[in-house]
């Protein structure tokens, strides 16, 4: 998340001089506002960062209208919505379903479009290196990505992200779901070319990505366990999103509501204000956490004494 008012201020005295000083400007304004997130991530309240989120978002648009192949700007841009959709939008969504269908649907809704927006400024982001860069995707995605390098992961992954994301909310769309090859081929590029970008989240997708899926559609239970334990590692233990995310979605697809359990206990255990850049992302991952122990009734089809009964039977 990335805002400033100072930047903005500063932008209307660029305007008045000469069009090559008011670029200048307007790319070192672009950089400052691309650069503003550590502030947001750091944050002690998640909701006070993405009710300032729409603000920032907004502001970095408008530099974009001027300034349209500034790279640190798209990729605030693509991050930016990405982790709005999700966090304030997506989430929520999950929250009120129960009790508030419509508007579950209304804010599911809202996030696809967040993270097509994401998705584009993704794509533009990498195209200012790699012009023509879509088509080659969809005929190629692994020659396609083989001249990114290391200063490319934040796109790849953020751009990797927003696909997947409309992806997982839109499984009556045959086309956009036709893509996750795409996907996969930039986070698993993103992932090869640095592990350790974001402590290692390029390995919660593949948690879900191949925890999410039947064998027979080419999902791996063992794969996405590897990943939790890579993804612990990178981050020293100190991420509760990789427990969260196996617990949701390989714990409960085995019905095993012992480890489903203890891999949230695990994830609120962690200090979120142990690692300041990761206080936001872990405050939003404990949340989710309690909110699937309070349903993991509706969950699992037993209750705990009974699933560990039967696994000593066994």
């Amino acid at each position: 998340m990335s805002c400033s008012f100072a930047p903005v201020l500063t932008l209307a005295a660029a305007t008045s001089y000469g069009c090559s000083i008011r670029k200048m400007a307007l790319n070192s304004i672009g950089n400052a506002v691309a650069e503003a997130g550590a502030t947001y991530s750091s944050d002690d309240d998640p909701d006070l960062v993405f009710d300032a989120a729409p603000f920032g978002l907004k502001t970095i648009e408008s530099l974009l209208e001027e300034v349209p192949r500034h790279k640190a700007l798209l990729y605030a841009a693509a991050s930016g919505f990405v982790q709005y959709g999700f966090a304030r939008l997506q989430q929520e969504a999950d929250f009120v379903e129960e009790s508030d269908l419509s508007r579950a649907t209304a804010l599911r809704d809202r996030a696809r479009r967040h993270y097509k927006r994401a998705l584009e400024y993704g794509l533009r982001g990498l195209e200012v290196d790699f012009p023509g860069l879509r088509a080659r995707l969809r005929a190629d995605p692994t020659a396609a990505l083989a001249r990114t390098t290391t200063r490319h992961v934040p796109l790849l992954y953020w751009t990797g992200l927003a696909w997947g994301g409309a992806i997982s909310i839109s499984k009556d769309d045959s086309e956009l779901t036709a893509d996750q090859y795409i996907v996969e081929a930039l986070m698993k590029r993103a992932l090869a070319l640095d592990e350790g970008y974001e402590h290692g989240a390029g390995h919660d997708f593949f948690i879900a990505y191949d925890g999410g899926r039947p064998a027979s559609a080419g999902g791996s239970v063992e794969r996405a366990r590897t990943h939790l334990e890579r993804a612990v590692a990178v981050s020293n233990g100190r991420r509760a999103w990789p427990l969260v995310t196996f617990a949701e979605t390989v714990s409960v697809a085995l019905q095993d509501r012992q480890e489903f359990e203890r891999l949230l206990r695990q994830a609120l255990e962690i200090d979120a204000d142990a690692v300041p850049a990761l206080r936001v992302t872990n405050l939003l991952a404990q949340r989710r956490a309690r909110w699937l122990l309070s349903r993991a009734g509706e969950l699992f089809l037993e209750p705990p004494s009974s699933s560990a009964s039967s696994r000593e039977d066994e």
